[in-house]
């Protein structure tokens, strides 16, 4: 027997998708290429969104807070991603959330059509992703490392591998300037140790700034006040007491997520601080360079994370 409701409620879903992603706001756009003002061009890939607000969400702030350009960008569009929630009205709410995060974090956030859950590294993807970093003549692109375990997470490092040293090819994407010098790609630390742990090159304090990030992530409820794809009713706050005491859990959640990478990597905080201020240090955000971009010295990468005196 056919389900004509089922039928009619995916069509439904599918067409507000589609309305979703090809009315882009003015912000994501208009910021497509920043201006040749001498200012630090980065862009920071995750694979859903809240991926990147979660990994660099500090830092980006700060980067912004000095005129830096800085665009997060969702590689799909996390339809898939509540346990109550999914298709377009769920891929809309999540991007409504990453923008007004966007807006608290000062940067620029652009979200991709691809199915949560579904992200292959695909020719036409890697394609998409070289175009994006041209566009914005990127000076530092970050992602995650390739081995996690979201299938999402790990190709989304790979696609950003894959667009490393090709923006700099000028018969592909022919339609986008190719870069002149290959910019420094860098990944998020993560929790993983096989094949290979977590080795930053760099630790930055967000001690200024954990609770502005703090802000932008509590905007996110889908994800973390409500529990994403992994959520239940039960998260649910059933009276304003209820919701401030949910609240006040998730910020002490992700604080403490910032406090464990300033402990874990301690020795990296001291090689840019010193001793005696790296040891002040309550919440960091850390980055490992990737081999497949150029390769900075110290100085470079103090003059792509300006915040060290």
């Amino acid at each position: 027997m056919i389900n004509y409701r089922h039928i009619l409620t995916t069509t439904i879903s599918i067409l507000i998708l589609a309305l979703v992603f090809t009315a882009e706001t003015s912000a994501t756009r208009d910021s497509a290429t920043p201006p040749d003002d001498g200012k630090l061009r980065i862009i920071a890939f995750g694979a859903h969104p809240d991926d990147c607000e979660l990994q660099v969400g500090g830092v980006a702030s700060m980067w912004a807070a000095q005129g830096h350009h800085v665009k997060l960008v969702a590689v799909t569009n996390g339809d898939i991603g509540h346990w109550r929630e999914a298709g377009g009205p769920l891929a809309l709410r999540r991007k409504k959330e990453v923008q007004e995060t966007a807006r608290i974090y000062g940067s620029s956030v652009e979200v991709l059509d691809n199915h949560d859950g579904e992200l292959l590294p695909t020719l036409e993807n890697r394609r998409t992703l070289i175009r994006l970093i041209r566009e914005w003549k990127a000076d530092l692109v970050l992602s995650p490392r390739p081995n996690d375990y979201h299938p999402d997470h790990r190709y989304t490092g790979i696609l950003v591998q894959d667009a490393a040293y090709m923006v700099t090819v000028p018969f592909i994407c022919p339609e986008v300037t190719p870069l002149k010098n290959n910019p420094i790609f860098m990944y998020y630390t993560d929790r993983f140790m096989k094949p290979n742990p977590s080795q930053p090159d760099i630790a930055v304090s967000i001690d200024t700034v954990i609770d502005r990030k703090l802000d932008g992530l509590a905007v996110m409820e889908s994800q973390f006040l409500e529990g994403g794809a992994n959520g239940h009713e039960g998260l649910m706050p059933k009276t304003p007491a209820d919701r401030v005491r949910r609240v006040k859990e998730v910020r002490d959640q992700h604080a403490s997520r910032n406090i464990n990478v300033a402990n874990r990597f301690r020795s990296v905080l001291v090689d840019f601080y010193g001793a005696e201020a790296a040891a002040k240090v309550k919440y960091a955000e850390a980055f490992e360079i990737c081999e497949y971009g150029r390769r900075p010295d110290k100085a470079e990468l103090k003059r792509l994370f300006p915040f060290f005196k």
